[in-house]
């Protein structure tokens, strides 16, 4: 039998990795997932039932968002299911009820790829084996990983779900590059009712057959789109009658990398794009930026945010154009539970993993946090852990693989978890 849920995680896996969509747009994926749990006698929560809209950030357009229904419908996405993500609304949410006192415990994957052209190197083992991502996205972060896996998990706590007490939730998450789409799902209140919650990821760095239970280093974020509007004017016949917006811009990036560092902990700031101009004797009348803002502690990161945003509207003033802020992504701080931490490790150790209980250093930033935060918040208790494999190359490259044999180590500690936490 576990040969044979092996074999069924690496088909998902490759499967994924084939069809790679992007954040509120993983409208294939969502539906195989909902179709699977379905099958495995999960209720179903779907799209809007589990997402608060107004709470989305960075969501894709409407007009992006109806092209890629062609896509997903082309490319073996299951019709019945559409219905509920058509609006890029895709969450799932896969719910065991027992009917039998007890907790509630959740488990978080995610489900989105980066817009990465995948590697067409011969010595690359998706394009060895055939599954290399068949359009401009590619799952660079495993999270082809994580949704296999909680399918895997899925299957297990189905096929025993004689012996659970209390209730299972499965969080199919989207969008969570770029730090979109937990809240929505948060402040829809799906861990509401929750006692316990896993999150998860491969890799980051935790080598092959080992495992972190609680991974507490992840950094506050914000993630600002901004645009400076001014009046375009003939750079010699009328400089005068210009405002010039692409200078404004051109200030701000100077002044957003030189906020200062603060002695509470550590900062982070990055402009990683600027888009402006249409001619080499035209004053530029827009000028677009993309940036990132983060800090050790959610203080931090309000703290470079609020400073962010008085230097942006500085350089507005200064350069006499007017200016938009849009907020399309965050994350804030979190830190595990050690009591669930510590369930998580014997587990780990049940099956021969080398484990340890936490790691606090520096991991980037995760909107999980989100989850984790109000779980605690409202008494219960909650985790990141991080299941170790080996990669081709670093998260977020082109060459990005991982050790197929960590598919069936993670599904099992999730579910040596999963009857620790609810059976008798």
């Amino acid at each position: 039998m576990m040969e044979q849920l092996q074999n069924q995680l690496i088909d998902w896996r490759r499967d994924f990795h084939k069809y790679p969509e992007l954040g509120f747009l993983e409208m294939r994926t969502a539906s195989i997932v909902a179709d699977t749990l379905e099958k495995l006698g999960f209720d179903l929560l779907l799209g809007k039932e589990v997402m608060e809209p107004t709470s989305c950030m960075g969501k894709p357009g409407a007009d992006d968002t109806r092209s890629h229904i062609e896509w997903a419908r082309a490319n073996g996405a299951i019709e019945k299911y559409i219905p509920h993500f058509e609006d890029g609304f895709t969450a799932v949410v896969g719910v065991l009820d027992s009917n039998t006192p007890g907790p509630t415990v959740a488990y978080r994957v995610d489900m989105d790829a980066l817009p990465i052209y995948e590697s067409e190197s011969d010595d690359h083992l998706p394009n060895q084996e055939g599954f290399r991502s068949s359009n401009n996205n590619m799952h660079a972060c495993g999270h082809d990983v994580h949704t296999a896996v909680g399918l895997g998990l899925a299957r297990l706590i189905s096929e025993n779900k004689e012996n659970i007490r209390g209730r299972i939730k499965l969080i199919f998450q989207p969008a969570e590059e770029g730090a979109r789409g937990a809240k929505s799902m948060v402040d829809a209140g799906v861990v509401d009712d929750v006692d316990y919650f896993i999150a998860s990821h491969i890799g980051l760095g935790v080598h092959f057959n080992h495992f972190v239970a609680s991974n507490n280093g992840f950094l506050a974020s914000s993630k600002l789109d901004v645009k400076f509007t001014g009046d375009s004017s003939h750079a010699g016949g009328h400089p005068e009658e210009g405002k010039n917006a692409m200078l404004a811009a051109a200030a701000a990036v100077s002044n957003l990398h030189s906020i200062p560092r603060h002695a509470d902990g550590a900062t982070r700031i990055n402009v990683g794009e600027l888009h402006s101009g249409s001619g080499r004797n035209i004053i530029p009348d827009t000028a677009e930026l993309k940036m990132e803002l983060r800090g050790e502690t959610t203080v931090l990161n309000e703290y470079m945010k609020n400073y962010a945003e008085e230097i942006i509207k500085g350089a507005a003033l200064m350069h006499q154009v007017d200016y938009e802020i849009d907020l399309v992504g965050e994350a804030i701080e979190a830190k595990g539970s050690p009591e669930l931490a510590e369930i998580l490790k014997e587990s780990a150790d049940n099956i021969g993993l080398t484990s340890i209980l936490e790691d606090n250093s520096a991991a980037g930033s995760e909107d999980a946090t989100y989850f984790i935060d109000t779980v605690q918040k409202r008494g219960g208790y909650a985790t990141y852990c991080v299941f170790g494999t080996e990669l081709a190359a670093g998260h977020h490259n082109e060459r990005f693989d991982t050790h197929e044999d960590s598919l069936m180590t993670s599904v099992q500690v999730l579910f040596d978890s999963a009857k620790a936490l609810t059976h008798e």
